[in-house]
């Protein structure tokens, strides 16, 4: 189970504010064609109706109000877009904060540098068993780690970069998974975090990128933030 940051899934995404915009346009285009129309057929119905029985302009005047509904309610969608682009903006902006601190984000993977990567994971209850395998970028596992932590609450995992033979690996990404089991062989859910210093922010695609050194996680994934060496 992935814990998400709330305030940073509520924000719209570039893509989205567009697609939305998009749709707002189109809808104002299609009410002034259809405006056009209704004025066009008015007029001709007033040429040409009988002088001794004139319509009825009830009708018209309904439909009018139906109009300027709509149009208002269009004009209000594209104010609300305004709001939601500045605040997305300022959202944005304001990820840069992040910067030179120590992030937690809701992640399993981390970057094994300077021959070492750390995790910390939850377990929801006492575990019979509690084993760890670590894989690397291409889904491979590289290393397991049997008869691990298995109380209840959170656990620091410390990796060293050995494979199962003990060789050294190289830097990158990997990924850690924790396969805990209660007594009757059910798995529990076992939540992974990481924690590191933020190197840097991407702010170049539809989603905000916080960079912990070589690990890329959205922002919507940052769950705590700290001071360095706090």
């Amino acid at each position: 189970m992935s814990e998400l940051n709330p305030i940073g899934l509520a924000l719209p995404s570039t893509g989205s504010l567009a697609r939305q915009s998009g749709e707002t346009a189109a809808a104002g285009a299609s009410l002034t064609e259809n405006f056009d129309t209704f004025l066009t057929l008015l007029t001709e119905q007033l040429q040409n109706q009988d002088p001794l029985d004139p319509m009825d302009s009830q009708q018209f005047v309904q439909q009018l109000t139906q109009f300027s509904s709509v149009e208002q309610l269009i004009n209000s969608n594209q104010s609300l877009e305004t709001l939601l682009a500045l605040q997305s903006a300022n959202a944005r902006m304001s990820a840069t904060d992040f910067i030179g601190r120590d992030v937690t984000v809701s992640s399993s993977e981390a970057p094994l540098q300077n021959g070492s990567a750390e995790w910390t994971y939850a377990l929801p209850r006492q575990a019979a068993t509690n084993e760890l395998m670590i894989s690397d970028s291409a889904g491979r596992v590289v290393a397991t780690f049997q008869n691990q932590e298995t109380g209840q609450g959170a656990h620091t995992f410390t990796w060293n970069g050995k494979d199962q033979a003990g060789n050294q690996l190289s830097a990158g990404i990997y990924t850690l998974e924790a396969v805990a089991k209660d007594n009757d062989g059910q798995r529990l859910d076992a939540p992974v975090r990481v924690t590191g210093r933020a190197t840097g922010v991407d702010m170049s695609g539809e989603d905000v990128v916080v960079e912990i050194g070589a690990l890329r996680v959205p922002a919507g994934r940052v769950i705590g933030v700290r001071d360095a060496g706090v």
